[in-house]
């Protein structure tokens, strides 16, 4: 099979993704074999290569897997041959530490992930866990359904975690792949909120209006009225301090990153935490995030905005998505 793997670490601009030819891999027990059809290329993968998040080495990146399962290993009963199925960040919880039976398994200090533990979807085949993969509803497109495996279940639990009410508004920093379906979650289940968006792209600004949002600027703009919850979805540490500035009293600001290109700048208790104002991080997602998400997202519908390239053509997505000229979302397609 084809497969993009990365062997060392250093600036995407470098290529660092080799196209190679490797044995199909073998489903152990109770794991399937999944034909790829479509994986959206993530935020995390420009971590992962330039270092910020360690990964295995060598390692098939990729972890919004869209494709069809070919074979079953041995005891695997969840899903037949030819089923339409995800896989997602999360590729195993032990399920017997206290987190995970807590119900939080994106916080086992044992878990595997995905395109970083073990190989991911940049390539044409892949294994997982049959508990650890997850049914496609039949409205989305191969393409489509890719960035709701990420973007969209982060997003989803970021926004549960911003403790929203009907009414209140809510700010969103950065405006690519999961905001763009935050955006659309919110629009459908809170419409009495406004939905302010800070971003420097005037394309994002102007995909933002377009899905509904009330007002769109950069981030030395002051918004009309006061924001009562935000969520960054941005690389920079500035947009931490930019958004706790913005927060009325008693506001909580979600941080969804997993890492952050640069630091967090020095605040200032008075202007940027006082008052009982909150930061919650995002940490991975749980099973349940997905399966929640994804009859969630038919159901709205959310529609997805993607931009396709072929596997060949990885390095360039990742060069395009850290420079922040992809609207909504890369995917990356077998055919």
């Amino acid at each position: 099979m084809k497969a993009q793997v990365l062997s060392t670490l250093g600036p995407v601009e470098d290529g660092r993704l080799t196209l190679v030819d490797r044995p199909v891999p073998v489903p152990a027990a109770g794991e399937i074999l999944v034909r790829v059809a479509a994986c959206g290329v993530c935020h995390t993968e420009l971590d992962e290569i330039e270092g910020r998040l360690a990964p295995r080495l060598p390692i098939v990146p990729g972890h919004q897997i869209v494709g069809r399962v070919e074979r079953l290993g041995s005891g695997a009963t969840r899903f037949q041959t030819g089923d339409r199925v995800g896989i997602a960040w999360i590729n195993w919880a032990c399920g017997t530490c206290d987190a995970c039976r807590a119900g939080a398994e994106n916080l086992c200090p044992a878990a595997r992930w995905t395109g970083k533990d073990v190989d991911g979807g940049y390539a044409e085949y892949a294994v997982v866990p049959e508990a650890f993969a997850y049914p496609i509803p039949a409205r989305f497109a191969d393409a489509e359904a890719a960035p709701l495996l990420c973007a969209g279940v982060i997003g989803y639990r970021a926004l549960r975690l911003s403790n929203l009410s009907d009414g209140q508004t809510l700010a969103l920093y950065g405006f690519g792949a999961s905001a763009h379906i935050v955006i659309q979650v919110v629009r459908s289940r809170y419409p009495r909120t406004r939905i302010v968006v800070f971003t420097r792209s005037e394309e994002h600004r102007e995909l933002a209006r377009r899905l509904g949002a009330h007002w769109t600027g950069s981030a030395a703009d002051a918004p009309p009225g006061p924001v009562h919850r935000a969520i960054d979805f941005t690389p920079i540490g500035s947009t931490i301090r930019d958004a706790l500035s913005r927060l009325a009293p008693g506001g909580r600001l979600v941080v969804n990153a997993i890492r952050k290109r640069d630091p967090v700048p020095e605040l200032d208790y008075a202007a940027h935490l006082w008052h009982e104002k909150e930061v919650k991080s995002t940490a991975n997602i749980t099973r349940q995030d997905a399966e929640e998400f994804l009859p969630l997202a038919a159901d709205i519908p959310i529609v997805p905005e993607v931009r396709t390239f072929r596997l060949e053509d990885a390095n360039d997505a990742l060069v395009l998505l850290k420079q922040g000229r992809i609207q909504g979302a890369p995917v990356l397609t077998m055919t």
